[in-house]
């Protein structure tokens, strides 16, 4: 009895307007590569540039929060001025 064969990859049906299937067609042709070649490339320059937007975002947020803290040479005359009040 012969078990059944687990698949190495997963097959996805995707749909495009024929305007843009017809430049994914080209692309594809231009780089000498098959649409699956060319779509998981894609995806993996998604992800990183998500990375990437994700890590810009992380770095604004910390430069807006570093720039509201008072700087560690004048937090000793603000609590001294605090203390005086």
């Amino acid at each position: 009895m012969n078990a059944p064969r687990t698949r190495a990859s997963h097959v996805f049906t995707i749909s495009f307007p024929e305007e843009l299937a017809k430049q994914v067609v080209a692309v594809a042709e231009e780089e000498n590569r098959n649409l699956s070649e060319l779509f998981r490339e894609a995806f993996r320059t998604y992800k990183l540039e998500r990375v990437q937007r994700k890590l810009m975002a992380m770095r604004r947020i910390t430069a807006e929060r570093t720039s509201m803290q008072t700087p560690e040479d004048e937090i000793e005359p603000v609590i001294t001025r605090a203390r005086d009040e």
